[in-house]
């Protein structure tokens, strides 16, 4: 009998596993174990003036094909450390969705054209001018317009991709 119970405690120990086993439990603020299932990169032309005062580079996409989306959005960041305004400062940019079929491509030029105006407006309007460091990512279409980051985190399907880029206030009010 002593036996049967101690092979049955054997056989649970075994087949239960050993739990966690010193394994950090993970953390959605921990993005060095996070897999995104789109890789962006900036086309490595020199970016076309554009008439707003700043031109993001162009960005392409490759999609792994188990973690296709249809929509997404493109979150532009920028460094608000340059700010003159004493006004708290907004130092992010969340684009309306946009179509992004396939696995591999560019995102559409005038979708990005947008998102230099917009930026050029933002930066404008807090007295920004020269180099601005910016990041992107892409998230996805059914984040909020108004999201925090964590929000944005939640919803981020690429990793974020830095680069500096030159405005020039084409109104210069400051």
């Amino acid at each position: 009998m002593r036996k049967g119970i101690i092979l049955g405690i054997a056989g649970l120990a075994f087949f239960g596993g050993c739990g966690n086993q010193g394994n950090k439990p993970s953390n959605a603020s921990d993005t060095s174990k996070w897999k995104a299932p789109y890789r962006i990169e900036f086309d490595t032309k020199a970016a076309k003036a554009n008439p707003a005062g700043v031109s993001i580079p162009t960005i392409s996409y490759t999609a792994n094909p188990k973690a296709l989306e249809r929509r997404a959005a493109l979150v532009v960041r920028f460094d608000a450390s340059g700010v003159k305004n004493d006004q708290p400062s907004k130092d992010r940019l969340i684009m309306a969705p946009v179509d992004i079929p396939g696995t591999g491509g560019t995102l559409p030029a005038d979708y990005t054209d947008l998102a230099d105006q917009k930026l050029a407006k933002l930066l404008g309007g807090y007295c920004m001018k020269g180099p601005v460091k910016v990041t992107v990512a892409l998230i996805r279409s059914s984040i909020k317009p108004d999201a925090n980051d964590a929000e944005i985190n939640a919803k981020r399907l690429s990793d974020w991709l830095s680069t500096e880029v030159v405005f020039k206030n084409p109104h210069p009010k400051c």
